[in-house]
């Protein structure tokens, strides 16, 4: 982004901060917000500011959000409060999630009919997670039992990272089927071998740098913030150093993430204050926080217009179903024989709303796979309008719709 456009981006950043509370009040939703103004302000039509989404800067800016975002969710993760109550969350990301990849993927196969198999995996993969952001007003929604909130909230925060390797596996066939990339022979084998050093190089950089920061504060090596510091280094290096070695970074920076979660000892109270009052994982979730606003504002300069290009039936009947069938099916049958109330099926169901890891996934389908290919931009296009529909949707309803579950919650008690 130019210097003018990075400065009217600070300036939204600064207003929105200013009145974000007022906004939360009113159920404006911060996404909404900044893909609007980057909408009406960059684009390629009529916008004041020229942003070109395919410059090398734009896709480092996009994937560091991304792994950033990664680490932060999975680093977060109550691991002892999440083995107290691992079934319900293990449903949905071991059983729901990929009934939704492979729902979304055959959706998309027999709507969207020019699509090869491996664009329709990357719509059905782009769109199962769900976003922890636009789910705050929900997890924070203190009418809503506590135990749902934390489903929410654990399952946000890890199915992105789940569904990441699937992203990068069909993005990677797709590309060597369009003829982009070069003439890798194997481009599966490619791709798995890829997401397997992802994996080992996040395990490392993840259990060492928690090593490392845990035993230097116990003997009084750190200064003052230089724990939140240590970890957000440790967050980009596992992203950089599994890029460097060929190997997939996002995957790396969730395993790192996890990692860290994993190893860090003492309670949760006690990881929020060490060393000397931090939290640790603060600094990179607020940074990757900031980074998103500029991705939304991307989004909507870049992505919103195509999509509004390529709008159709066809598109906005699966954007549609994305939010509704493709979602809440995969759920009730995960929950099945699990004594879960309908109320409760329904709720969680609903909110899987599709926010910054579907933006992303569609911004890195764009480097990838070009503009030039028009079922690849099909592909972009509808994941971007069933992420609109979403940021809308849920936002409005999140409210009402907690209102009327903790109801229903409190008369299923009563009876």
């Amino acid at each position: 982004m130019e210097e003018v456009g990075f400065a009217v981006l600070m300036l939204l950043v600064l207003a929105w901060a200013v009145v974000s509370h007022l906004l939360e009040r009113f159920n404006v939703p911060t996404a909404l917000v900044f893909l609007a103004c980057g909408y009406v302000l960059a684009n390629p039509g009529w916008g004041v500011l020229a942003v070109d989404v395919e410059v090398p800067r734009m896709h480092l800016l996009v994937e560091t959000t991304l792994a950033l975002l990664l680490f932060s969710d999975a680093a977060q993760v109550n691991v002892a409060r999440l083995r107290q109550d691992l079934a319900f969350p293990a449903r949905l990301l071991g059983i729901g999630l990929p009934l939704s990849i492979v729902l979304g993927a055959v959706g998309a196969a027999v709507l969207l009919d020019d699509l090869t198999w491996a664009l329709a995996g990357f719509v059905g993969a782009a769109l199962a997670p769900t976003d922890a952001a636009l789910s705050a007003p929900v997890i924070n929604d203190r009418r809503v039992p506590q135990r749902i909130r934390r489903v929410i909230n654990v399952e946000s925060g890890l199915n992105d990272g789940i569904a990441t390797p699937v992203v990068a596996f069909t993005l990677t066939v797709a590309a060597a089927g369009l003829g982009i990339g070069g003439h890798d022979a194997s481009p599966e084998a490619r791709a798995v071998a890829e997401l397997a050093l992802g994996v080992l190089v996040g395990a490392v950089v993840g259990v060492l740098g928690v090593g490392l920061i845990t035993e230097c504060s116990r003997r009084g090596w750190i200064a003052g913030g230089g724990g939140r510091v240590a970890t957000m280094a440790a967050a980009l290096a596992s992203f950089s150093c599994a890029i460097a070695l060929d190997g997939n970074g996002f995957i790396a920076a969730f395993v790192a993430g996890i990692a860290f979660a994993a190893w860090r000892p003492g309670t949760h109270a006690e990881r929020a204050g060490d060393p000397e009052g931090e939290d640790l994982v603060e600094l990179p979730e607020l940074v990757g926080r900031l980074l998103a606003l500029a991705v939304w504002f991307l989004f909507g300069a870049a992505m919103l217009p195509l999509a509004l290009d390529h709008l159709s039936a066809p598109t906005v009947l699966y954007a549609v179903l994305s939010l509704t069938v493709f979602r809440m099916v995969p759920v009730a049958l995960a929950l099945l024989g699990s004594a879960t109330d309908r109320s409760t099926v329904l709720f969680v169901g609903w909110f899987g709303p599709r926010g910054l890891a579907s933006v992303v996934f569609a911004l890195l389908a764009v480097e990838e796979l070009g503009t030039a290919s028009a079922v690849a931009v099909e592909a972009c296009a509808v994941v971007t309008l069933t992420v609109l529909l979403s940021v809308v949707l849920h936002g409005v309803s999140a409210a009402p719709l907690g209102r009327w579950y903790a109801r229903r919650q409190r008369l299923t008690r009563g009876g």
